[in-house]
């Protein structure tokens, strides 16, 4: 199944910017959804060096704004005429409690809530171009708890590696949604576990979090092994009877009970779809 054109966040470092590279290479057109532009302008010449390939574009887009997401995607709306993927990769880690401009909680809303609203604006385009939306999560999840009760730690001590592991659970759920509420209309998705890659990611944890990276650093892998599986979603054949799934090392894996808890996943929606409000309309 022929992908042309590929929407991708966080494709200015580590694991989406070797996804970058390798799906240039392969021939798609990579339109980069970033925060700083310069940088994007940066990595755009490189991958043109790297693969020839000259179909690479820049977007701003900050996913701390809401308003800048819908902007961005409005922008790929009148450029383009389908997307055949997306791939929701960046996400950040956040060490001590911050907002976003909309003054969510910083990790929820560039982890999940940007992507949920970067989707349902870019969906006609999606459905046109019977797409995958791919999301990169990580084994995180499975420690993830949702509380619906404080999504935005009022009430309780912020953690980071709590805050995290929730997100990157929401991105399970939002890849089943998505595989059962658009499925009907073409559209698969798959969410994804990288590996743990020797990024600069989570550089700046400290007490326990930065000891656990420095026990895991022997083991990390390399950005371009941590592309792997998104890159083989994003290109793959036959994958449709694996949409909704999570992925590690480019095979189907089982996710944490609270992954499959059908409650907790529509209740997510539900919320995000309240939490975005304004921003899901033109």
């Amino acid at each position: 199944m022929p992908f042309t054109t590929t929407v991708i966040t966080g494709a200015t470092s580590g694991i989406g910017k070797e996804t970058a590279i390798e799906l240039a290479r392969k021939g798609h057109a990579i339109y980069m959804l970033v925060r700083d532009i310069a940088k994007g302008e940066e990595v755009k010449e490189l991958i043109i060096e790297l693969t020839k390939n000259r179909s690479i574009y820049v977007i701003e887009c900050d996913l701390a704004d809401l308003e800048s997401v819908r902007n961005a995607a409005n922008l790929l709306k009148v450029s383009l005429l389908a997307i055949n993927v997306l791939i929701n990769n960046a996400g950040g880690i956040f060490k001590d409690y911050e907002e976003s401009k909309q003054g969510y909680e910083m990790t929820f809303a560039v982890n999940h809530l940007s992507h949920f609203v970067l989707v349902q604006h870019l969906m006609p385009l999606l459905q046109k171009g019977q797409a995958r939306v791919i999301n990169v999560s990580s084994e995180a999840h499975r420690t993830g708890k949702t509380r619906f009760k404080d999504m935005q730690w009022k009430t309780s001590p912020y953690s980071a590696y709590a805050a995290y592991s929730m997100a990157k659970l929401c991105n399970i759920y939002f890849t089943r949604s998505l595989a059962i509420k658009y499925g009907p209309k073409g559209i698969t998705s798959f969410a994804l576990h990288p590996g743990l890659v020797a990024t600069g990611f989570g550089s700046e944890l400290t007490g326990i979090g930065k000891f656990f990276m420095w026990l895991a650093r022997p083991f990390m892998i390399t950005a371009e092994q941590g592309a792997e599986t998104t890159v083989f979603l994003a290109t793959a054949p036959r994958l449709d009877a694996k949409s909704g799934q999570y992925f590690k090392k480019c095979k189907v894996s089982g996710v944490s009970s609270n992954a499959a808890d059908e409650g907790s996943r529509n209740r997510l929606w539900e919320l995000s779809t309240e939490m975005a409000g304004h921003y899901l309309g033109e």
